[in-house]
């Protein structure tokens, strides 16, 4: 079976390199075969791609800019066309190198997953392992797991980014990433998702608004309310918003543009309007700060807090440690839906 993985990824993986090749035969200039190409010029054109600069794309890739610069030329005199006009400030691909780039991209993805499939059969627990968390849950969950399974394994290099869902989905299918822990199951066809999870809403409220004398909150009480919410993009604002239907609120996002949830929370403490925080973030407040929380009336507002992988995913032995440690960290009630609890 283990074979087979090998030989199908590897199969897949030339198919690929063909569909390139057949993109450079009816683009290039020169009659001549292409003999030399390899998965480190691909390496380097997707650095260029990436960084619009020869210079930072060299540093990314660990090399000289003249070595960099010398394999990506040898690359397009041997296919006869640029891949990259030069002229341009940044640096952009020629509408043959956006092509090329993008059949390199497949390319290396699936030379990654031969690696994969050989450290899965191993089930080996070495090497890096690129993991991204939103915002919203990053400073609340990570401090439960993260070290712990650091000790536990040592040679496995976990390295977090904090990104929002939208460019959080691009890297993964860039194969930027390994996976990645989001609010709510994933609409995109090549992902699939895996509950870790389900987190209430609470509204944080400073003690000199009228609705801090209510012991829970209702969708009508903050219809008027002033409220602190976090910038559009964040999936964590866009629940809420639709949950209590929202859209005539006149949020303070003009007096404050930019912010997280924890500056939310220190404005609600100097008496300064209501924001919403997740449950987890309850977890860490003081007695005092305990005080100003609000739970929902039901129905309470609840996400799904989801590990995201790509269909084609290999380490299973990776993730299923990670959701194993992720699901024993957080208290027991939060690993199902309880009753009274409503995903947005």
């Amino acid at each position: 079976m283990f074979l087979k993985l090998v030989l199908h990824a590897f199969l897949y993986s030339f198919s690929e390199c063909n569909k390139i090749y057949f993109v450079f035969l009816h683009s290039a200039k020169a009659n001549k075969p292409i003999d030399n190409m390899n998965i480190q010029q691909l390496e380097y054109i997707l650095a260029v791609e990436r960084y619009r600069h020869f210079a930072k794309a060299a540093e990314h890739c660990h090399v000289t800019q003249p070595t960099l610069s010398m394999m990506i030329q040898k690359l397009e005199d041997e296919l006869g066309v640029k891949l990259f006009d030069r002229n341009t400030q940044p640096v952009s691909p020629t509408p043959a190198g956006r092509k090329v780039i993008e059949q390199a991209r497949i390319v290396l993805q699936q030379t990654a997953l031969i690696k994969d499939i050989v450290t899965e059969e191993e089930q080996s627990l070495k090497g890096t392992f690129k993991l991204a968390v939103l915002p919203t849950i990053a400073p609340y969950l990570l401090p439960r797991f993260l070290q712990q399974l650091n000790n536990k394994y040592p040679d496995l290099d976990i390295r977090i980014l904090e990104m929002q869902t939208s460019p959080t989905i691009s890297a993964l299918q860039k194969g930027d990433l390994d996976a990645a822990i989001i609010a709510n199951q994933p609409t995109e066809s090549f992902l699939k998702g895996d509950i870790l999870f389900y987190e209430q809403f609470y509204a944080y409220v400073a003690r000199n608004e009228s609705i801090f004398k209510k012991e829970m909150i209702r969708t009508a009480d903050i219809s008027d309310e002033r409220l602190w919410l976090l910038d559009e993009g964040h999936c964590f604002r866009d629940q809420l918003m639709r949950f209590c239907q929202m859209e005539k609120v006149k949020v303070r996002q003009a007096a404050y543009k930019l912010g997280s949830l924890e500056t939310f929370m220190r404005m609600v403490e100097s008496n300064n309007g209501i924001t919403f925080i997740p449950e987890l973030a309850v977890y860490q407040l003081s007695d005092g700060q305990k005080e100003l929380v609000r739970p929902f009336a039901i129905p309470k507002p609840a996400r799904e807090i989801v590990l995201v992988t790509r269909k084609d995913f290999i380490r299973h032995t990776i993730s299923q440690i990670l959701i194993d440690h992720i699901k024993a960290s957080v208290p027991e009630e939060m690993r199902t839906l309880q009753g009274g609890l409503k995903v947005v």
